[in-house]
């Protein structure tokens, strides 16, 4: 094993970031939902797959970059967790999901919300 290898074993990953760790839980829980989603509704649920997934990921890369790159991809997360709220929202009125299950999943995201708006207004 050179030295580059073992630099790149002790890197820190992105759970590092608490916020990542927290929108992997709400993720999950959101795709976990969207897989039982019925026919007629699953393009809606593929939007929630894409959004839910779009949070977690688009914290890890802005946590490998810096400056306006890194505050780039945290609003793309932001806003992404948004998104993802109201699609379980609609699929939870139109009765495709479990109303319990999916406020726990939005629970999840208000909390990522809220913390990923503290990364991108850290003096607010």
């Amino acid at each position: 094993m050179n030295d580059q290898e073992v630099i790149m074993s002790n890197a820190l990953p992105a759970t590092n970031l608490i916020v990542y760790r927290k929108a992997i839980e709400a993720a999950g829980t959101a795709l976990a939902l969207a897989m039982r989603v019925p026919a007629p509704l699953k393009s809606l649920a593929d939007q929630v797959i894409r959004s839910a997934s779009s949070v977690p990921a688009n914290l890890a890369e802005g946590h490998g970059r810096s400056g306006r790159d890194r505050l780039h991809h945290w609003r793309i997360a932001f806003a992404s967790a948004k998104e993802v709220d109201c699609h379980l929202q609609l699929l939870v009125r139109s009765g495709a999901i479990d109303r319990r299950r999916a406020g726990e999943a939005i629970d999840l995201f208000d909390e990522v919300r809220a913390m990923t708006w503290r990364l991108l207004h850290p003096k607010s």
